[in-house]
């Protein structure tokens, strides 16, 4: 399994940025898709971005296509997320997730490793 530790969290305003990282340890890291999802209060944790393991291609859901970037450097273990133009409704916990046997994986079971969050707050 891959241990991932994410970053750069906080509470920012509308129409700012935030750049997250997630730091992986352990071997399967460079050969996985690794992908974000968010949780928001009340809501179920959905799926923001993915990435293949050579980070040729991306995937990314429609309410944050064209402001959200993710990114990975393999020689470091790490998966980024830059987010610009932030919402409001961009507020939750950010999750990384990793460890998957898939392409370009969009699906919460499709991954075996996962972070215990960043906490994203957009205010208004």
């Amino acid at each position: 399994q891959v241990q991932l530790v994410e970053s750069g969290g906080g509470l920012v305003q509308a129409g700012g940025s935030l750049r997250l990282s997630c730091a992986a340890s352990g071997r399967t890291f460079s050969s996985s898709a690794m992908a974000w999802f968010r949780q928001a209060p009340g809501k179920e944790r959905e799926f923001v971005a993915a990435i293949t393991w050579s980070g040729r291609d991306t995937n990314y859901a429609g309410s944050v296509k064209g402001r959200f970037t993710i990114s990975r450097d393999n020689a470091k273990n790490t998966v980024y997320l830059q987010m610009n133009s932030l919402k409001p409704e961009d507020t939750a916990v950010y999750y990384c997730a990793g460890d998957s046997p898939y392409y370009l994986p969009r699906s919460q079971a499709e991954f075996g490793s996962w972070g215990q969050g960043t906490q994203v707050t957009v205010s208004s």
